[in-house]
Parts: structure tokens; sequence; C-alpha cells
């Protein structure tokens, strides 16, 4: 049988002309919907199954269903079906060639439902496998992070506030921090994923139907946890959507703040690590340059994810209920959003087990910010000095340092004296750098203890995953 479509319209009855040929091509959603077409024939061979069980289907209409779908399945597979933007959307174009593969019972299908709950499961079944990728990926970035932190968890570099070199912590604590926020995005994103799972089929246009359905059924079936409470909220909310960009956006403010700290350590200026040349491109003028390509553009991509979400927030904002076609505008920003997150971490789940830290560079750089200061400070409080007399001396001390070029760790005992007689040769283990992050041997702290420990319980909460 030909695979050319019946472009007559499926709703047509009520009207004595034709569409607009312009007002056709403008209200048609089939160009970017059709990627959900696994998703809306999976929730019809639910419903099928389910209207036959409750005897609005014989076994034989049901057969024919099935055969029909798989065929149209195939044919979308293999990039042989026919689109029509006549046909306006994924349901009606793959509802139409299901008709004329079986005929008059590919019409009875849509017994007992609307296109208004059929594209609100359609979106949340596709949202919920785009969730489950997308945490596979998160999941991977992680393991990658926390594996990088482990083999570096003594590796010591500055600490910044303001951009100003604060107090030297490790590499491995600096990483770790990262992966606290992605922990964190995973989290959201698993607490999306259980709200959008319960199944709007059977909700119809939005008062439900006469037909005796099994709503609890074609959810188990689809795998949601239960059927939606409300028909009217059912078909008309797209606050599951709205809360995945929300993760989103947060997940991609993320991801461009190490970015950004990327772009910083790769330039000559700071000279912490190296990323492999295959995340990496060049000059089309300037031989000498290595620029990295792969953390600018995640940076500049969380621009288009933050306007996603406030495209759907605005879109939803003064909606009443129940379905409006508004909700058409809800696909583009919700599929480019689960495009550029899948994308985002895929290159950095590849590139950050494969950074290089310059460890000397690194050392170097905390070595001469006066980073040990506190330490002084600190040690002078435990000597009986009140902290904020600690910290005027010094002061002084990191004055005289910045006029003499040297760190307070190369002063000599003398010189230290001078500031405050109570400051005697035991000083010096709280003055090098790594007697100054093993002091913060805590829980939360950047002795390479503890962060060789945190590693180890990040990797078993990605274990029990």
């Amino acid at each position: 049988m030909s695979n050319k479509q019946d472009t007559s319209k499926l709703w047509g009855g009520r009207f004595s002309e034709a569409t607009d040929s312009f007002v056709q091509r403008f209200t048609a959603s089939v160009n970017f919907d059709r990627r959900m077409a696994a998703e809306d024939i999976a929730g019809s061979l639910a419903h099928a199954e389910m209207l036959c069980a409750a005897g609005v289907l014989t076994q034989e209409e049901l057969a024919d269903i099935q055969r029909g779908l798989a065929q149209v399945q195939e044919e979308i597979t293999s990039g042989s079906f026919t689109w029509s933007v006549e046909l306006e959307d994924v349901h009606m174009n793959i509802e139409s060639r299901l008709t004329q593969l079986i005929g008059s019972t590919g019409k009875k299908l849509h017994t007992g439902r609307s296109r208004n709950d059929q594209v609100a499961t359609d979106i949340r079944l596709y949202l919920r496998a785009a969730i489950d990728a997308i945490a596979a990926e998160l999941t991977r970035l992680q393991q990658g992070t926390i594996d990088l932190a482990g083999r570096h968890s003594d590796a010591i570099m500055p600490g910044f506030t303001h951009l100003q070199t604060a107090q030297p912590v490790t590499f491995g604590h600096h990483l770790l921090a990262w992966n606290e926020m992605l922990e964190r995005d995973h989290g959201r994103l698993q607490d999306c994923r259980a709200r959008l799972n319960q199944s709007p089929l059977g909700a119809a246009a939005l008062a439900g139907t006469t037909y005796p359905i099994d709503r609890a059924r074609t959810a188990a079936t689809l795998g949601f946890d239960r059927p939606t409470e409300n028909s009217l909220d059912s078909v008309s909310d797209r606050d599951f959507a709205i809360e995945f960009c929300a993760f989103a956006a947060l997940l991609m403010t993320h991801m461009s703040r190490m970015s950004e700290e990327l772009v910083l350590w790769t330039s000559a200026q700071f000279n912490f690590i190296e990323l492999p040349d295959r995340f990496c491109t060049g000059s089309s003028i300037m031989p000498q340059k290595k620029n990295p390509d792969v953390p600018e553009l995640v940076r500049g991509k969380v621009g288009r994810v933050n306007g996603h979400l406030v495209a759907l927030l605005t879109l939803m904002k003064s909606q009443p209920l129940a379905y409006n076609k508004d909700n058409q505008e809800d696909k583009e920003p919700l599929f480019d959003t689960v495009d550029t997150v899948l994308d985002c971490l895929r290159a950095f789940a590849d590139m950050v087990p494969a950074i290089k830290p310059r460890i000397e560079q690194m050392r170097e750089a905390a070595r001469r910010g006066f980073s040990t200061a506190t330490d002084l400070a600190d040690y002078l409080v435990r000597q009986g000095l009140p902290f904020r007399d600690a910290h005027e001396v010094v002061g002084k001390a990191v004055a005289h340092g910045v006029s003499s070029g040297q760190d307070l760790a190369e002063m000599t005992l003398a010189t230290l004296q001078g500031f405050h007689p109570g400051i005697n040769a035991d000083v010096f283990e709280v003055l090098t750098l790594e007697g100054s992050v093993a002091a913060r041997d805590h829980l939360g702290g950047t002795a390479p203890r503890q962060v060789a420990a945190a590693a180890e319980r990040a990797r078993e909460r990605l274990r029990r995953r």
C-alpha cells in the first residue's frame, strides 16, 4: 500500500471552508513534535490494549491496530514515512497513516481520548526518557570529576575570593566543590522525574470520557507511577517542563562557573592546567593559540537555556483552564533545552577526566600570594593574642613581604619576631603550604586526608544510584 498520506482533516466536520494555507502552516507543529513519534505510538498501543480489555475494541481490532502501528514505527525509523504539514501534528500524521494501512479500525483508536491528553502523555514520556539519559551523563561527569579529585587530593593550589589569592587549598578539594554542585543538580533532576511520572492519559479533552476506561492500567503499561488526579489539570499544565528547565538552568549555571575556571586556568596568566588538543581549537591568524572552545561554548549556552526557562514561565503565566493552543509553544524550548544539556554534559564528561593539572605552577601561584597569612594570625591567636590584634600584626608582616618580595615562609624568624615577640620557630610548620592545608583536618576541610575521604564518600553515593 502507498505511503501517501490522506490529508483530509480528521476534525473537519464542523467547518464549512478549508483552512487558509498560511494558517495551516502557522498552526502546524509536526516539524518539531514528530520527535515524539515513538512515545505517541507507545501511548496508542497502551490505550488500544486498555480499550480491548474494556470491551470497546475486539481482539481482532486490537491486533490490526498493533500490526498497523508496528508498520508505522518501522516506516518512521527507516525514514520512509511521509510527514504532512496539512495533518498538523505527530498524532494526526500517525493516525492517518494507521487508518490508511488498516482501514476504518484505525479511526476507532481515538475512542476515549483527545489530542489534549495524548500530547500531555507523549511529552511526559519523552521528557522522562530524556531525564534518564541526562542523569546517566551527569553521573559520568561526576565520576570523572571525583576520580580526578582523588588522584590529586594533595596537589596544592591557591584558593580564591574575589579572584584574589586567599588561602591554599588542594586541587582535589576544588574539584569536589564542583561535584557537590552537580550532586545537588542530580537530586533536583530526580525530584523532577518523580513529579512528572503520572499519566494524564484518559483525561481526554478536559473532563474525562464516558467510556469504561481503566486509567490505572494504561499508567502501569507506560511505566507511570499512577494516573493524574484531575482531568482539567492533566491536560493544561506544563509545570513539569518548567521544573525541568529550572533544573537545566541551574545545572548550566554550575557548568558555566566550571567553564569560567577552566578558561582562566588554561590561560598563560594562570597556566594551572592543560586541556587535550581534541577539546580545543586554534586561531586562523595567530599560530600560537590554543583556545578552550568547549568550555567557552558551554559557558555561552547557559544563556539560551535560561531563555527557555523564562519562555515557558511566560507561556503559562496567564492561561485559563484547560488546554489552550499556547501550549504548542512548549515543545521547541523544551526540546532545545534537552539537546543543549545533553551535549554539554557529554562534552564535559569526556573532557574533565582528561584534564592535566600543572602541579608545580599551581603550587607556585599559592606561594606567591601570601596565602598562609590567616595561618599566621591563627598561630598568634593560639599564643593568646586577640584575633583583631593578630590580624593587624600579620597585615604589617604582609606589607613588609610585598615591599621586600618575600613570602611569609621565606622571612627569617628574627624578621617575624620583629612584628611580634611571641612568634617562635614552630611558626614555620604553619607557614608552609603543606602545613596550611594539613591543618584544616576536619569534615569539609582541604586537608589531603579529608579530601581523599570525601572523594571515596562521593564515589559511594554514585554506586548507590
